[in-house]
């Protein structure tokens, strides 16, 4: 059959093509089989990215027992938790859109077959994703798989725990010698951080769209097992080559609601709302918020993984991994079970004979945690295209709260109140000119939520942003509000002493002051100056569209 690769490999005209193959070692018969791009995000700066040279390695060794010839293409990539409050998270989310855009520029200049995407963190992930179903080629995700938790006091912890301490520290609830304690035991090895972050939220939702293989989203990484998931994916690439199965085959509107149930059972991350928009937008495939709510309706919530709760991947993956979750949505028809996947098989074949092997980290259909999903979208005033919450992650005292704003322009600002105890029970903390524009590059705010949970406050004080949360945020954290402040949004408007109103069941937020006096506001409004004026970054915050688009770029 014809392949891509025969553009640089096949006929006396690509003779130049192939002259640069040889310079690299490649043969002739290496030259005759389909060419298989590798995506490697391996770094020495990433803990999810560090050992990706293994599982790149693996993956490359299934390409070849498979038939076909591997060749590697470096990804760049983010780590959220080390660009965390500062000036580089402003480039997280920013990034999924360069790796995108790099995978694309890759694949098409060398003219691949087919790709195997090896990401593990938080934008990495959707990035390369995002380029596979633009490119619609056969694709395959591996990533390199969660971090084990590590043990502080006899007690399960990962990332969310180090971020809360800080709060604890800053409030004389613990000591230094206990804050040193706990920065060293969060974080035991290499992986994506153990909790049900961005990261793992994207992995174990790539296993639900059918882009990545069974295992992928809670194999850990130090595991056998992952090692041996890399080598299969690389040889289930061959498969959907010889097949021609592109990524649209798998990824399209049947299998992003799929997506979209396993997110609700999971309680995953905020962010997965960002990212399935934007996938959906490549497939071209018609998605909005109003989705997220239908489907929250609908589907419980079976899982409390860090920080809704005190398990972690490993224990999520001894328990039956994504596959007994989709057993237990498929038993309620929740899922559609007849879609493709990357195994070449369906959903049906891929999850028969799973089922859940421990309730305390798998809820059964009969008996969620909440007969509602995990993400919940929020309609008023003050987020008139919509805000997310992380539902499964807010404590019941806070599903409704009314209070006065504490108005900060920045999450610099915020942090230093938290940190300074300006903030108290009842307040509602209003963070803007974080959003996708305003920021630019809507940043994680991980700082000032754990601060708040960290000084017991998470059960009485809320949060709202036109950033955006990390997957470890817990509390009454409320991201995305759309309009943002530096798109015109009524989230600019807001004064100290302004009562909000939020009503997470009923999917409300309320700025409790009237038209009129909005309008003469409104009317005064001067926009600030932009955060950031040079670099690409300021490219970036003239093209990037609203988060309720799940902040792609304009066409």
């Amino acid at each position: 059959m014809d392949m891509r690769s025969d553009n640089v490999t096949k006929g006396a005209e690509r003779a130049p093509n192939r002259s640069l193959f040889y310079a690299m070692g490649y043969t002739k018969e290496e030259l005759e089989r389909p060419l298989i791009g590798v995506v490697s995000a391996h770094s020495e700066i990433v803990p999810g990215h560090y050992h990706l040279d293994k599982i790149t390695e693996a993956v490359k060794a299934g390409v070849r027992m498979a038939g076909g010839t591997p060749i590697m293409i470096p990804s760049i990539g983010v780590c959220d938790g080390i660009a965390m409050g500062h000036i580089g998270m402003k480039y997280s989310l920013a990034s999924r859109e360069l790796i995108a855009d790099s995978v694309e520029t890759m694949a098409i200049a060398h003219q691949m077959d087919g790709l195997v995407l090896v990401p593990n963190c938080d934008k990495i992930v959707p990035g390369m994703v995002m380029a596979a179903v633009r490119l619609n080629i056969p694709a395959v995700v591996c990533s390199g798989g969660p971090m084990l938790a590590g043990k502080y006091e006899d007690e399960e912890v990962s990332l969310s725990k180090m971020f809360e301490a800080v709060g604890s520290y800053k409030a004389g609830i613990i000591d230094e010698e206990g804050l040193t304690g706990i920065e060293q035991s969060v974080c035991p090895g290499c992986g994506s951080c153990a909790g049900m972050y961005t990261a793992n939220s994207m992995n174990c939702l790539c296993e639900s769209l059918g882009i990545a293989l069974p295992g992928n989203g809670t194999i850990p990484a130090v595991y056998s097992g992952r090692t041996a998931l890399a080598k299969h994916a690389g040889m289930a690439i061959m498969e959907l080559v010889n097949r021609n199965i592109c990524a649209r085959d798998i990824i399209n509107e049947k299998s992003l609601l799929n997506a979209l149930a396993c997110d609700m059972a999971l309680g995953c991350s905020s962010n997965s709302v960002l990212h399935l928009l934007a996938i959906a937008n490549e497939a071209g495939v018609p998605f909005d918020l109003k989705l997220f709510n239908e489907m929250s309706a609908k589907v419980p919530n079976l899982c409390h993984l860090a920080p809704a709760g005190p398990t972690h991947m490993q224990d999520l993956n001894a328990a039956g991994g994504i596959p007994a979750v989709q057993a237990e949505l498929a038993k309620a028809g929740l899922i559609d079970t007849s879609i493709i996947t990357a195994t070449g098989k369906t959903i049906a074949e891929n999850i028969k004979g799973a089922y859940i092997k421990d309730t305390k980290s798998i809820r059964t259909i009969d008996n969620p945690y909440s007969s509602t999903g995990g993400i919940q979208i929020l309609w008023g005033n003050l987020a008139e295209n919509g805000c997310v919450v992380k539902r499964s992650a807010v404590a019941p005292e806070m599903l409704q709260h009314k209070g006065p704003a504490r108005v900060f322009n920045s999450e610099d600002d915020a942090i230093k109140a938290i940190y300074n105890s300006e903030i108290v029970d009842g307040d509602v903390v209003v963070i803007r000119y974080e959003g996708p524009k305003g920021g630019p590059g809507m940043r994680e705010m991980l700082n000032p939520t754990s601060a708040l949970a960290g000084m017991k406050l998470d059960k009485t004080v809320a949060l709202i942003t036109d950033g955006r949360f990390s997957g470890a945020s817990r509390g009454a954290s409320i991201g995305h509000v759309s309009p943002e402040a530096a798109d015109g949004g009524t989230i600019g408007l807001v004064e100290d002493g302004d009562m909000i109103s939020i009503d997470i069941p009923n999917a409300s937020i309320t700025l409790e002051v009237s038209d009129e006096v909005l309008a003469e506001r409104k009317a005064k409004y001067v926009a600030p100056e932009p955060n950031i004026k040079s670099g690409w970054l300021s490219r970036y915050a003239k093209l990037v569209s609203s988060a309720d688009k799940g902040a792609v770029m304009k066409q």
